[in-house]
């Protein structure tokens, strides 16, 4: 219940999962990952198919966990979520690392043609 209440959703405690919204079902999953108390966590684009008010309040509860200590590897398309909240990012292409470093290295000062055409269409 307290992870529940955490994510907002204490109130939906007795509802079936399949009554909720994408982001509540997304909040919900969040709750019981962190139920078990791992020493990482790993988002795979957590915000994929949710409408833009859902993914603000997915990518602020992530950085909650951020800011309360919790590792976590996040997998994501949102640059500015990226730039804002990331210790290191990892840029790949087609499964191959393409730049690696602190979000302000690689967003400001981009080393390589492929990043930096790929932040011009995205920031």
């Amino acid at each position: 219940m307290a992870q529940l209440e955490r994510v907002g959703l204490r109130h939906k405690a007795e509802v079936r999962p399949a009554t909720l919204s994408g982001g509540q079902q997304q909040r919900v999953a969040i709750a019981r990952a962190v139920a078990m108390s791992p020493q990482v966590m790993f988002f795979d684009e957590a915000t994929s198919a949710l409408d833009p008010e859902l993914v603000k309040g997915i990518l602020a509860l992530i950085a909650d966990l951020g800011a309360d200590g919790m590792t976590m590897v996040v997998v994501t398309h949102e640059m500015g979520f990226a730039k804002s909240s990331a210790d290191e990012v990892v840029f790949m292409d087609h499964g191959q690392v393409v730049e690696t470093g602190p979000p302000g290295q690689l967003f400001e000062s981009a080393r390589t043609d492929r990043l930096r055409r790929f932040l011009s269409q995205m920031l």
